[in-house]
C-alpha cells in the first residue's frame, strides 16, 4: 500500500486499477534507448510479470540515451542486466530476462505467457515479426520508433469504439528500403528521444491494463522535439490484397522476414573489420562509401564517394571486378550491394563492410 500509495490516491484508479497492474503480464521487446524507460516505469508500477527479451550486449555509445546501464556494465548482456536492475528498484515482482534474438522459431513461446508486448526494437525484421504473430495470438502491441528527433507512438491488435483493429502492417504494409529508412546508426538520435518514447510505450501500457483514458489504438501519435509539434494519424482498418502476410503459424515459420525487409542478400559478402585491410592492399579492389558527403567521420584511405540514393545513376563509374561498399553501420553497404548485384548480375564480385565505419578505430 505504501509503495503504490500515490496509484492508490488517484481518482479513477484506486487499489482496483493497482490490482490490475499486479495481475498483468507484459512482455518488452528490446532492452536499448525505447525498452529501459519502458521497463523501469512498468517495474515501479508494480506490473506483475514484466519480462525482458534482448540479444544485445552493452556497449559504449549506448550509453548516451540507454541510462539504465552504466560505464562498468559495457560488454554484459543488456536483458540480464536490466533484469537485475529492476528487481532492485522493484523486488516485490517478477521479472525475467532472457537474453535471446526473436525468430520464427521461438516467437511463439516467447509471447504466449504475456498479456501485453511492447515493440522497442530497431529493426524492420523484427517489428514485422512482432506484427504479424501479435495478429495471430490476438494480443495487444505498443509500438514505439525513433528516428533524429522525432518518435511515433502506437497500438495495435486493440478495437476501438468502432469495433475496427488495426496491425504494424496497416501503418507500413511494405517495409521501406534502406535509403528512405536509415537507422540511428546512420542519422543519430537525441538521446532524452527514446526516454520520452518508451515513457510513452509505458503509460499506454497502463492505460490499456487498468482501463483508464483513451489509448491510441488505430491511430500513430507523432512527437517532434525541435519544436515539440505532434499529431495523430488514424491508421486505416483496411489493408491491400496484395499484401503477402503470414495467415497461420505455418506461414510464419516458412516466411522469410530478413529476405522481406530486404536484408538478405546472397550476392554479397560479408567482412568483418580485422579482415579490410587485406583488401584495401589489393589494388584491384574498389571500395566504394555510400554514406552522405556530411557524414563522419572521413574514410583515411582510397575510395570513391557515391551516396545510396545516387547509386543508380552513377553505376558506370564502378569498372573495378571487386567493389567493396562501405557506409556507416553495414545497412546501406549491404542495400547498394543488392542494387548493384541486380543492375549488373555476375558481372562483379560484390563485398561490403559488416558493422560499417561504426566498428572501424579511425583517427
Amino acid at each position: 500500500m505504501t509503495r503504490y500509495s500515490r496509484h492508490i490516491k488517484l481518482k479513477g484508479f484506486g487499489q482496483a486499477g493497482q490490482e490490475k497492474l499486479l495481475h498483468a503480464q507484459v512482455l518488452v521487446v528490446g532492452a536499448g534507448g525505447l525498452g529501459c524507460p519502458a521497463l523501469q516505469y512498468l517495474a515501479a508500477a508494480g506490473v506483475g510479470r514484466l519480462g525482458v527479451v534482448d540479444p544485445d550486449v552493452i556497449e559504449l555509445h549506448n550509453l548516451q540515451r540507454q541510462v539504465l546501464y552504466t560505464t562498468e556494465e559495457i560488454g554484459c548482456p543488456k536483458a540480464e542486466v536490466a533484469a537485475a536492475k529492476l528487481r532492485l528498484l522493484n523486488p516485490e515482482i517478477d521479472i525475467r530476462g532472457e537474453v535471446v534474438a526473436v525468430s520464427t522459431e521461438n516467437v511463439r513461446a516467447l509471447l504466449e505467457p504475456y498479456d501485453l508486448i511492447l515493440d522497442c526494437t530497431d529493426n524492420f525484421e523484427t517489428r514485422y515479426l512482432l506484427s504479424d504473430a501479435t495478429r495471430l495470438l490476438d494480443k495487444p502491441l505498443i509500438f514505439g520508433a525513433v528516428f533524429r528527433y522525432e518518435g511515433q507512438v502506437a497500438v495495435f491488435n486493440v478495437r476501438d469504439n468502432t469495433g475496427a483493429k488495426t496491425t504494424y502492417r496497416h501503418l507500413f504494409p511494405l517495409p521501406p528500403n534502406a535509403a528512405d529508412a536509415p537507422d540511428c546508426n546512420e542519422t543519430g538520435v537525441l538521446g532524452v528521444l527514446p526516454g520520452i518514447i518508451g515513457a510513452l510505450q509505458a503509460t499506454e501500457a497502463i492505460k490499456h491494463i487498468t482501463g483508464i483514458g483513451e489509448g491510441l489504438c488505430n491511430r500513430l501519435l507523432t512527437l517532434n522535439l525541435l519544436d515539440h509539434s505532434s499529431f495523430q494519424l488514424e491508421i486505416p482498418a483496411t489493408l491491400g490484397h496484395e499484401i503477402a502476410w503470414p495467415m497461420s503459424w505455418e506461414m510464419l515459420h516458412a516466411f522469410d522476414y530478413a529476405y522481406h525487409c530486404g536484408r538478405k542478400v546472397a550476392e554479397v559478402r560479408g567482412i568483418r573489420s580485422d579482415e579490410l585491410a587485406h583488401y584495401l592492399q589489393d589494388d584491384t579492389v574498389l571500395v566504394v562509401d555510400v554514406r552522405n558527403p556530411d557524414e563522419r567521420p572521413a574514410l583515411p584511405f582510397r575510395h570513391l564517394r557515391i551516396p545510396l540514393p545516387e547509386l543508380s545513376e552513377q553505376l558506370d563509374k564502378i569498372s573495378s571486378e571487386t567493389v567493396l561498399f562501405v557506409c556507416q553501420s553495414g545497412k546501406r553497404s549491404l542495400a547498394a550491394g543488392q542494387l548493384l548485384s541486380e543492375k549488373t548480375g555476375e558481372k562483379h564480385r560484390i563485398l561490403h563492410l559488416e558493422g560499417g565505419v561504426n566498428h572501424l578505430t579511425i583517427a
